[in-house]
């Protein structure tokens, strides 16, 4: 997870957070910030909370954030299934809730989803078929901040945890990643996330 103040965000949903003076980019679902503040009923420069996904390929490393863990879970799922890739994925979300997404799947919306950019006839079957058992159909109650309870600042025990998952969703053996995190020492304290990640996979490549 990461917790920061926005700094920036753009129409798209990309979001720069500020993470103890450190700017973290994070591609969002659409009404990302909207539903983290209402949950927690948050006013615009508190700080908020989002559930990670580090996407790790060769030269490419983005984030994603989402607003709960369920979501992240769906987005997952999404990554899933044939030709479906992150931005696609994420245009899914912001185009039809991760709690509705179920509902949509299991009574055969294909309009509904051929609407979504970057979606076609094909895409949409897929996720008609493949989708089909893994989402669920009916009301899912994902888990919200607490109200009036300020999440944790980040810290370097929160990069080590997201520069383990980074690297076990990108493959590697969570006891390889453990070492390779081991190795980096204090740096751990002082990098970016982005550059621990590139550091940890020249490690892993010896």
């Amino acid at each position: 997870m990461v917790t920061g103040r926005i700094a920036h965000e753009e129409p798209d949903g990309t979001l720069v957070v500020d993470v103890n003076g450190v700017g973290y980019e994070l591609l969002a679902p659409l009404g990302t910030i909207g539903r983290l503040r209402g949950a927690g009923n948050k006013g615009p420069s508190e700080p908020l909370t989002f559930y990670v996904h580090t996407h790790v390929r060769e030269d490419t490393l983005q984030l994603f954030g989402f607003s709960s863990a369920f979501e992240r879970s769906v987005f997952r799922e999404l990554l899933g299934v044939s030709t479906v890739g992150p931005r696609t994925a994420l245009s899914i979300l912001s185009h039809i809730p991760a709690r509705e997404l179920g509902r949509v799947i299991a009574r055969k919306e294909l309009g509904r989803l051929t609407s979504i950019p970057n979606v076609g006839k094909k895409t949409a079957e897929r996720l008609l078929l493949e989708l089909r058992d893994k989402l669920p159909s009916t009301g899912t109650t994902e888990p919200c901040p607490t109200p009036g309870k300020a999440a944790a600042p980040a810290s370097s025990g929160n990069n080590r945890t997201m520069l383990i998952s980074a690297l076990t969703n990108s493959g590697y053996k969570l006891a390889d990643a453990e070492q390779a995190v081991e190795l980096l020492g204090e740096r751990i304290d002082v990098l970016p996330l982005p550059e621990l990640i590139r550091e940890a996979l020249k490690l892993l490549a010896r």
